[in-house]
């Protein structure tokens, strides 16, 4: 192999094994920090001696058991508490005389060890771009460069966002356990959380050029499969999955050969994924054998499978998918929900109905600058005929958005209407 294969099999075994590395690293060493720079230290190590002596037979097995030197190293030279310093070590020492098997796979510890991590990562004590930094170096295995480049803010800021996240929860106390009982219920939607806000900033980026980031979306999917597999009884964990799924199938449609926006209902649908549209619908489904009734991610999911089931957009069950808004407006009240309603009613029952049920949100102040709303009432008064209207909508939307993809689209429709 030449070095550039070698450097390239190193960024795919760290992607694989990162998470798992830094979880086992956690419960061992008791300290979220230390464990990602020990590990960060077995990589450099990877680094430097794999294209000397080529790659190990277990490249995992071979990380860990040079993290926990690594990790043996440092804490003999820090200044904790002896009694707890020994303990650590004893415990690593322990697990160091451990042999590998290599053929294991992903057991019970080290599941628990990644479920732990996950719930640690994405504590509420934390700011909710926090926890999807974290969750995205800690079990995402990127790093703060990318992280930051995905989030398009400055390196250093997103260093110190990283930083000082792992300082609240060392500071706090955090355990590094999966909660039970009703504690799981009040936590994982923290998680389930942050995984949709990757997600989104990845399937229609808030700001930049770009409107899609297929990385961001391909690691929260990764990592709601994860869950889904270390919580197969949760019926929220397999709706959020069931909806990433579905809407990342929409990829190759959502942009044109010039990287231009195409809205839904333009979409060529033959371009459509239809393998994740199968693999979505069967989360949704075993979402829905768990019986219990339905949260916000699998409404949502149902709502995408009505579009992914429709083989064109005139086919689409407006009404059904009108109704699903309404269950969830009673369940998480919000504007968003309320706009994304209106647009249904529009479509089930006509722009004018849509329109009446838009005019309250302009009040909304969480909606005064988001710019959806005016795109959304700029296309109900399209079709209603009041093209200047609709044109002063269009254009207020493209001052409010921050995505230049977005703003080039709302302004060609702000021409179309003054043309039309």
């Amino acid at each position: 192999m030449t070095t550039t294969d070698i450097r390239r099999t190193i960024d795919a075994v760290w992607r694989i094994e990162a998470a798992r590395l830094v979880a086992s690293l956690v419960r061992m060493v008791r300290d979220v920090g230390l464990a990602e720079e020990v590990a960060q230290d077995a990589l450099v190590a990877a680094l430097e001696r794999w294209p000397k002596v080529g790659i190990p037979d277990n490249p995992g097995a071979w990380l860990m058991a040079t993290a926990k030197r690594r990790a043996i190293d440092r804490i003999r030279h820090t200044r904790m508490a002896a009694g707890k310093a020994q303990d650590i070590v004893a415990d690593l020492e322990a697990a160091q005389d451990a042999a590998p098997d290599p053929d294991a796979g992903l057991d019970d510890q080290i599941g628990d060890d990644l479920l732990s991590l996950m719930f640690t990562a994405c504590h509420p004590l934390l700011s909710t771009e926090a926890r999807a930094a974290l969750a995205l170096r800690l079990l995402g295995g990127l790093t703060t460069g990318e992280i930051a480049r995905a989030f398009l803010v400055a390196e250093p800021t997103m260093a110190q966002r990283i930083v000082r996240a792992k300082r609240t929860l060392a500071d706090a106390g955090v355990s590094f356990e999966v909660p039970h009982g009703a504690e799981l219920g009040q936590r994982l939607p923290s998680v389930l959380e942050v995984i949709y806000l990757i997600f989104n900033e990845g399937y229609a980026a808030t700001s930049g050029d770009d409107w899609i980031r297929p990385q961001l979306c391909e690691e929260a999917m990764r990592l709601g499969r994860i869950l889904a597999e270390l919580a197969p009884g949760e019926p929220e964990v397999h709706g959020l999955v069931a909806l990433m799924e579905i809407q990342a199938s929409r990829f190759a449609a959502r942009t044109d050969a010039n990287g231009a926006p195409v809205l839904l209902l333009d979409q060529n649908r033959g371009q459509w994924d239809h393998l994740l549209i199968r693999r979505g619908l069967a989360a949704l489904a075993r979402a829905d054998a768990l019986g219990e009734a339905a949260g916000p991610y699998r409404l949502q999911a149902a709502i995408a499978a009505c579009h992914a089931r429709a083989g064109e957009a005139e086919e689409t069950d407006w009404v059904r998918i009108a109704a699903l808004y309404e269950a969830l407006a009673q369940l998480t009240p919000s504007p968003v929900v309320e706009l994304n309603r209106a647009v249904a009613i529009g479509f089930a029952f006509g722009p004018a109905a849509g329109l009446a049920h838009l005019e309250p949100l302009s009040n909304e102040a969480t909606l005064k600058n988001y710019h959806l709303l005016p795109s959304v009432r700029g296309d109900m008064l399209e079709k209603l005929g009041r093209l200047d209207e609709a044109r002063a909508e269009f254009l207020r939307g493209a001052e409010l958005t921050q995505n230049a993809r977005e703003k080039a689209l709302l302004l060609a429709r702000a021409r179309q209407g003054q043309t039309g």
